[in-house]
């Protein structure tokens, strides 16, 4: 499948900001289940300073803003042919060892809740506990936008018993850990059925399965990543792979708006 991607990012300032760093996780890079065909990022109010893969293999950009810029627009945008490997990545690359990805972090501690989760679970091997995990997960904590933040918890969300795809995500991390089986967080994108435009990014799981490597899982779906899906970014946490983060220097004001579409090369061509 052939995807057609557009992610713009939008920050206004109620006053010039004095300085900033920005570290964009925006670039998709060729790997299994996708090859990279065109991708550009660009920046507008702010200075690229330079592009590195940090310790998870991820391409980041770093840029600074320094001056008396109001806005900061930023727009990673291309074409990706994706394959449907029902959620295999395959064996562990990167700088990073694999024992790191059994590590907790403040949103994958795994509190009452989430151990009492992965208790109940069925499920002959760690593959088919991960499968049960998903759907027990999709059925446990409903997507209701609005109800959780990018600080919020596994723990937290398990008890609100909603969230969006980041918490999903956070939650199947949090058990998968519990079960000592290693996993990390994926920030991508995913092809909508209906409708091409989107207001945030996706996100889900990743565990490592002996004689598989790496699967994914995405619980907000309740369904394996398939060529719909995108993978930009991964880490520990949405933390380690969050698509602009950053420090600032000043406290002015700031709105936000982000704008993403995602389109087949079918729809694309019949909206044309």
């Amino acid at each position: 499948m052939r995807l057609t991607i557009s992610h713009t990012t939008e920050y206004r300032y109620d006053e010039p900001a004095q300085f900033s760093l920005q570290r964009l996780r925006l670039t998709p890079l060729t790997g299994p289940g996708q090859t990279v065909l065109d991708w550009k990022l660009t920046v507008e109010g702010a200075h690229p300073e330079v592009e590195y893969e940090d310790q998870f293999a991820n391409r980041v950009t770093l840029v600074s803003l320094d001056g008396q810029q109001e806005a900061t627009r930023i727009v990673a945008a291309g074409e990706i042919e994706t394959q449907d490997l029902n959620g295999v990545v395959g064996p562990h690359s990167g700088f990073s060892p694999l024992w790191l990805f059994l590590r907790e972090t403040p949103r994958t501690k795994a509190g009452k809740l989430a151990k009492e989760l992965v208790r109940g679970l069925s499920g002959d091997n760690e593959l088919g506990k991960m499968h049960a995990l998903m759907s027990a997960i999709h059925q446990t904590v409903e997507y209701k936008p609005g109800s959780s933040d990018t600080e919020t918890t596994a723990e937290q969300a398990l008890e609100k018993k909603s969230g969006v795809c980041q918490d999903h995500a956070h939650i199947f991390i949090a058990g998968a850990r519990a079960l000592r089986i290693p996993a990390r967080y994926v920030s991508g994108y995913l092809l909508m059925e209906g409708t091409a435009e989107q207001t945030a990014t996706h996100a889900w799981a990743e565990v490592h399965i002996p004689g598989l490597g790496w699967v994914g899982f995405d619980p907000a779906n309740d369904v394996c990543p398939d060529a719909r899906y995108v993978r930009i970014a991964t880490g520990l946490c949405y933390r380690d792979a969050a698509p602009v983060s950053g420090m600032r220097l000043g406290t002015p004001g700031e709105s936000l708006s982000v704008k993403v579409t995602v389109a087949s090369q079918e729809q694309s061509q019949s909206q044309s």
